[in-house]
């Protein structure tokens, strides 16, 4: 859920600025599930800009107050959220952790990296929001250790509605600064694609699992 248009719009825009977000109608990625997909979202760019980046943290931790109050403990989920979620624990001058999509094979066979006491509240931060599975698999991963997970704020999501329903039944808040919806208006009102590559861009979001360019 987008919290606020204006906010949506400027996260979409700054996105397709850096090349976080490419869209390439005509010349489809293959993502790692397989899927052919017109679009390809890669949010850890923005850390090498830092307007964008700070932006992005402040964006995000306004957020994390305004849904949660000041948690005790901010998550990132690894990797890719690892080092904006450092910045918006750094903003709201709390303790920061991380998840790892699964404990170490070697050492004290961590998953979750920092220091984290039973109770504590949680707000856990994502980079990007497909089906939602890697970003589940981190709640988990809190709540085993006792954690109290308070939400989730991503920087974006495409949207699918399995992903809905995956939050829904683990019980999970989740918003996100800017959406799929958001991100391919702004595309068409600054003509950074054309009517035609429109087309195929929300054909694309109607079934994604078994789309072909």
């Amino acid at each position: 859920m987008v919290l606020d248009k204006d906010t949506a719009k400027k996260t979409a825009e700054l996105l397709l600025q850096i090349n976080a977000i490419k869209l390439e109608p005509e010349n489809p990625f293959t993502w790692a599930s397989g899927w052919k997909s017109p679009i390809y979202c890669d949010n850890r760019i923005i850390l090498s800009y830092p307007s964008i980046r700070n932006f992005v943290r402040e964006e995000m931790a306004k957020q994390v107050e305004r849904l949660y109050g000041k948690p005790d403990v901010i998550a990132g989920v690894a990797t890719g959220a690892i080092g904006i979620g450092m910045l918006v624990a750094e903003y709201l001058g709390l303790p920061f952790i991380y998840v790892r999509p699964q404990p170490k094979s070697h050492g004290r066979q961590n998953q979750i990296e920092g220091h984290l006491e039973p109770n504590q509240n949680v707000v856990v931060i994502e980079d990007l929001i497909s089906t939602g599975k890697s970003s589940l698999n981190a709640v988990d991963a809190l709540k085993s250790s006792g954690a109290n997970v308070k939400g989730m704020i991503a920087i974006f999501t495409y949207g699918f509605s399995v992903a809905t329903e995956n939050f829904n039944n683990y019980g999970i808040d989740l918003h996100t600064l800017s959406d799929y919806e958001h991100l391919i208006q702004q595309a068409s009102d600054t003509k950074y694609i054309q009517d035609n590559q429109l087309k195929t861009l929300l054909e694309w979001k109607t079934d994604p699992a078994t789309w072909q360019s």
